[in-house]
């Protein structure tokens, strides 16, 4: 029997669907962004071009950093964080047209769009591996828990429409909280691939269910702290859930014991039911989720999304042609529901599958993936922008109480922008990582001059 040549499988780079995609978001946003325009003023602005220059410009960049430094990166993820970009300040410039004279919110989030994707392209053309970074397990972890907490130090935090997350530096305010998230997510998947193995022995069984041990109960118990002391002193329920949720949900994927999973779920529900009882700001998230009718005067934020998504029922008003400005904080914490209101629940359900679609990618992205630290970072920065998603949409539309948190890639506001795009870089460095070929085989038979190549879609 003739010796056969070993098959080296080589991913196609998928660089040209990619750019493909970016072309129809592009065309998707910019053609909503002119149909606004004419509907509330009967003519193109004189910043449309300027607009379609720069939102070109930027998506272009992006994409020459990734076919020059990433050629084998996923295709589907950095169009998909384009369109959602490009609809969030769709429906920015939207909400400034309602008042007299426009506001300039679609100018600032322009800007803050071409910073992200500034930072983007650095972690795309300097990072270029993912796994030098497990070797800060412990700088990152401390830098992260600095920022979530810094809010919190005298004369530096700011409180902003009751949640003290904000650091106010002259006139610019800064969220750390979505600068952590990043960095701790890089900190929890180092620091378990480095200690799975003594969190995965089980220690009781009760109910069928393998409890951890005791003397391991320590990385959750810290988290759970500083969880509890963001939602006591912060003010912030959303931060609180998305931080050790994801904690809770890395160790389960680390170590395969549900103990892990039940053990966090049931702490948070005990520190979420004490801050219940004693601080009046988690009430009154509990009564706008469970009565907002009750109390007009306190619950009429939610009220009034709920009137403009019931308006919008399942096609919408159409862009432009809705009240979204109704509604507080239209631009940032609510934009979910201006977009029910105006694009109808057949729009917002199409704006989910395009969340679900990157998150989807992902976990594709962790499960190909042949080393844990990778498998465990891309695992968590797919689960944080997953329940960062639910939770905030969940609240407009009354499935969950209000978390407070920024609709990724789409609310106004620079740090939540900036900070996503930094997620979508690492995803795409993960997923170069993962589908570049590996290393040139030497033939067994040494006639053949080289190894045969099968090309295999993605």
């Amino acid at each position: 029997m003739r010796d056969m040549a070993p098959v080296a499988v080589v991913p196609r780079k998928r660089r040209g669907v990619e750019l493909a995609l970016i072309i129809f978001a592009l065309g998707l946003a910019l053609g909503a962004y002119a149909l606004v325009d004419l509907n509330v003023t009967g003519e193109l602005s004189t910043a449309f071009p300027y607009v379609a220059g720069i939102c070109s410009l930027v998506a272009a960049l992006a994409h020459i950093a990734v076919r020059w430094r990433l050629p084998y990166a996923d295709p589907v993820i950095l169009p998909c964080v384009i369109l959602l970009n490009g609809l969030g300040l769709v429906m920015i410039h939207r909400i400034d047209l309602i008042n007299e004279p426009p506001l300039n919110g679609a100018r600032q989030q322009l800007i803050w769009t071409a910073l992200g994707v500034l930072m983007f392209i650095l972690v795309v053309t300097w990072l270029n591996d993912h796994r030098p970074l497990q070797g800060f397990t412990y700088t990152i972890g401390l830098a992260g828990i600095v920022l979530l907490l810094l809010p919190l130090v005298p004369g530096l935090g700011t409180e902003k429409f009751g949640a003290q997350i904000w650091i106010q530096v002259g006139p610019y305010s800064f969220q750390p909280a979505e600068a952590a998230k990043v960095l701790l997510a890089i900190a929890f998947a180092s620091y378990l691939v480095e200690k799975r193995d003594v969190l995965a022995l089980a220690g009781y069984r009760v109910l069928g269910i393998d409890l951890p041990r005791a003397r391991d109960l320590g990385p959750i118990l810290v988290m759970w702290l500083i969880s509890l002391a963001i939602l006591v002193w912060q003010r912030d329920l959303g931060t609180s859930l998305l931080f050790f949720g994801l904690f809770v949900m890395m160790l389960y994927v680390s170590t395969e014991r549900a103990g892990w999973a039940v053990l966090g779920t049931l702490l948070f529900a005990a520190g979420a039911y004490f801050g219940y009882l004693n601080f009046s700001h988690v009430r009154r998230r509990v009564g706008a989720w469970l009565d907002p009718f009750s109390d007009f005067d306190a619950y009429y934020q939610v009220i009034a999304a709920q009137f403009g998504m019931a308006w919008g029922g399942l096609l919408g008003t159409g862009l432009g042609l809705g009240r979204p400005g109704l509604t507080p904080l239209a631009r940032s914490d609510f934009i979910a529901a201006a977009i029910g209101e105006e694009l109808g629940m057949t729009g917002l359900m199409a704006v989910i599958m395009i969340y679900g679609l990157i998150v989807a990618r992902g976990l594709r992205i962790a499960l190909q993936c042949r080393e844990p630290f990778g498998k465990l970072l891309a695992t968590g920065l797919s689960f944080a922008l997953a329940l960062q998603v639910f939770t905030i949409i969940g609240g407009v539309t009354r499935l969950l109480p209000l978390t407070g948190l920024t609709t990724p890639f789409m609310s106004q506001g620079g740090s939540s922008l900036i900070c996503n795009w930094i997620v979508a870089g690492l995803l795409l460095v993960i997923s170069h990582q993962v589908r570049k070929p590996a290393a040139t085989v030497t033939p067994i038979n040494p006639d053949l001059e080289q190894t045969q190549l099968v090309k295999a879609g993605v």
